[in-house]
């Protein structure tokens, strides 16, 4: 079953740790550091590990091909994080969050105008259900929409075009080199940013140093690694509703970590989730099989 579901699982883990870096991102914030070096710094400390741990297969198997995907998905990975991060100085966190996570609608639309591929109805109907379950996680009563609103959906496009790209690009290359790429790139542009925003002198706590460190090592080298290798098994729109569960179990981290409190909506959200991951894994199947027991009985009677 493991073997089977090794995808499924993988991304299942990434969502898990992407959900555990709200909190690295929380405790950086509040010892000092500003989001744009949060950005620079994880991305340069995912770039290093990974560039050091395996040098000999990257130069076994870097290719021009391979640079140019990896950059491509760099470049979609930094505009998400760059307009997530500006948005929320103008929005709310959980509309922040809600808006976001509309990529999971967005990404099978991609396949469908940039490739023709058709529309899967379980697929969209999966999508629809986990926007939903993730509005009713994170969305205040107030569904105005600012220009923090605006920035932060065009991050959710960046995410649906760094999640389809990823699906496609690492079935020709190699992860490691693609993810070792874009993290190179990401943490380039992110420098830039910081510079341009003249945000270059750190002042920052221990306890911000070691949130970073964790987001680094952890909610980017590890995360984003595992989400690159493990698309090699996924659908595009499949990956992006498990990935989803970064908003479950940031909820239920923060409850336990952080001492937020648990709330029945949150609860909502967490089950409403799981049923699109549900409804995308097995398309409903174990209700067709009913169906057909249950017609083959009355034939039988018959």
């Amino acid at each position: 079953m493991f073997t089977k579901y090794k995808g499924e699982l993988g991304l299942a883990l990434t969502a898990f740790i992407w959900g555990s870096g709200f909190i690295g991102v929380s405790i950086s914030l509040s010892g000092g550091l500003t989001p744009l070096q949060i950005l620079t710094i994880r991305f340069f400390i995912g770039a290093i590990l990974l560039g050091v741990i395996f040098f000999k297969e990257i130069k076994n198997n870097i290719t021009k091909e391979a640079v140019k995907a990896g950059s491509i998905i760099g470049v979609f990975l930094f505009v998400a994080f760059a307009f997530q991060t500006v948005g929320m100085a103008y929005t709310t966190a959980s509309k922040n969050a809600f808006l976001t996570a509309v990529n999971v609608v967005i990404v099978p639309f991609i396949g469908f105008i940039l490739y023709k591929r058709p529309l899967d109805k379980y697929g969209i109907v999966s999508s629809i259900i986990a926007i939903l379950g993730i509005g009713i996680l994170s969305l205040e009563a107030d569904f105005s929409i600012n220009f923090g609103d605006f920035l932060t959906i065009i991050c959710a496009v960046g995410f649906a075009f760094h999640i389809f790209f990823t699906g496609e690009f690492v079935k020709k290359h190699n992860g490691i080199v693609l993810t070792v790429v874009q993290f190179s790139v990401a943490a380039v542009l992110s420098l830039i940013l910081q510079v341009l925003f003249k945000e270059t002198h750190i002042n920052a706590e221990m306890s911000s140093i070691v949130g970073v460190l964790y987001l680094g090592v952890f909610s980017t080298t590890v995360a984003f690694l595992l989400q690159t290798l493990c698309q090699k098994e996924v659908s595009e729109t499949k990956a992006a509703i498990i990935l989803a569960l970064e908003s479950v179990f940031g909820s239920i981290l923060s409850v336990i970590i952080l001492h937020e409190v648990l709330t029945l909506r949150m609860v909502v959200g967490c089950i409403v989730i799981f049923m699109a991951i549900i409804i995308s894994e097995t398309k409903l199947s174990f209700l067709k099989s009913k169906k057909i027991s249950e017609r083959d009985k009355v034939e039988s009677i018959k």
